[in-house]
């Protein structure tokens, strides 16, 4: 009887029921798996394990905030940047909070619209004989034309595709905090850092005193959350942006934003 039922439906309506069919199998399927794995390196404040276990960081509760919308659980793991990417890669974990590059996206997918864009701010060490020309860069052009050389960390793929490639020279450390004490101690010329996590991590390092930031600035990195591809969660991505969309619009990620700035880094 429920055949002949729908066979009296119009091609519309059995649309319909077969898309809700579909969308509850998800779900039912989904809710039997374990919690999404997120692997992600401890970057103040974007996100950060506490000494008391508990996790902190915009970053963190903003994608936790749109996965409570949205009834899905995770996990959080750290480890050093390029293992993160390795293991969403290889499928030791779902997803980590990035920006897409082509390489990345080999591997993994994403969503359109950025749950954060971070501007990149070039700091330089107090009294750098090429201050002046420093704060006038507009281009990283200009930082080739100036012959200067930039302080990073391993995994930083943005500084490899349009620093390292530029034949700009480039310094790495493993760990992101050690690019302020090697910028403080002249091992290179300027570090190319967002001010909100910058600034936490350079008075953390007691080199406040010898590192400035300058007025330059280059772009702003859009930052997304990327799914391994043959994750079953990579299913959500297009909730997950609607999902965005609607903490932006009703204002949930300015506050959240807003919260971090007003508090000092933790110990």
């Amino acid at each position: 009887m429920f055949s002949m039922r729908l066979s009296k439906l119009p091609i519309p309506g059995l649309s319909a029921i077969f898309c809700l069919l579909f969308l509850l199998c998800s779900q039912s399927a989904l809710a039997m798996q374990p919690p999404m794995i997120i692997h992600y390196v401890d970057f103040w404040p974007f996100h950060q394990r506490g000494t008391d276990g508990q996790m902190t960081g915009f970053f963190h509760e903003i994608v936790t905030e749109a996965f409570d919308r949205m009834g899905i659980k995770a996990t959080w793991h750290a480890y050093p940047w390029s293992r993160c990417q390795e293991q969403v890669k290889n499928g030791e974990a779902d997803a980590m909070l990035t920006v897409p590059t082509a390489e990345r996206l080999v591997y993994s997918q994403t969503h359109p619209t950025p749950f954060y864009q971070k501007k990149l701010t070039i700091f330089t060490y107090a009294e750098h004989p090429q201050r002046t020309k420093i704060e006038q860069i507009k281009t990283i052009d200009d930082i080739l034309r100036l012959n200067l050389s930039v302080i990073t960390y391993i995994g930083n793929g943005w500084n490899d595709r349009h620093i390292r490639t530029h034949g700009i020279k480039t310094y790495e450390t493993p760990k992101l905090p050690n690019v302020w004490p090697m910028l403080a101690h002249k091992r290179g010329d300027i570090v190319i850092e967002w001010p909100g996590a910058a600034w936490p991590a350079i008075h953390k390092t007691d080199t406040g005193q010898s590192i400035v930031q300058t007025a330059a600035t280059l772009q702003a990195l859009p930052f997304h959350l990327m799914i391994r591809k043959t994750s079953p969660y990579a299913q959500l991505l297009p909730e997950f942006d609607r999902t965005i969309r609607e903490m932006q619009k009703d204002g949930t990620i300015d506050r959240i934003v807003r919260e971090y700035f007003d508090q000092p880094a933790p110990e």
